[in-house]
């Protein structure tokens, strides 16, 4: 009554060749996950350091570009080009304290201490320089 299945199942052919495409380990997605987090916390505070400049954003740029840099094979990370604009500085600064938070938990996932500590840093100064939302959160 019914003709037999003379070809192979598309599900387990796909199943059967796994070496078709390149794989990446577990670490190797956290590397690459942490630089992207890094670097977009290095864009924010190049836009924070085009706005208020201060020795402490540029020694935190630096270290976050060599902590790129380091992740990413020595490849130098993207730096946002320095111009005087008009955006506030507390949403920056809000912007930068979530992404450093969004690091620090990857960073944590693997290990990875000095990352860990430049985020965690980075977390609390941007936390400092928002007094607003000190007063909204009942910290300070």
């Amino acid at each position: 009554m019914y003709e037999p299945i003379r070809t192979k199942s598309v599900h387990s052919t796909m199943a059967g060749s796994t070496s078709d495409f390149p794989h990446r380990s577990r670490e190797e997605e956290l590397d690459t996950q942490l630089a992207g987090h890094l670097a977009a916390l290095l864009a924010v505070t190049d836009e924070l350091r085009a706005q208020a400049p201060s020795p402490d954003l540029d020694e935190a740029a630096e270290r976050l570009a060599e902590q790129v840099a380091r992740l990413r094979s020595g490849r130098a990370p993207a730096r946002a080009a320095v111009s005087g604009g008009d955006a506030r500085i507390a949403a920056l600064h809000h912007r930068a304290h979530a992404l450093a938070g969004r690091a620090l938990v990857v960073a944590a996932s693997r290990a990875d201490t000095s990352a860990a500590i430049l985020a965690a840093e980075r977390m609390d100064a941007h936390a400092a320089a928002q007094p607003e939302s000190q007063e909204l959160t009942g910290v300070g």
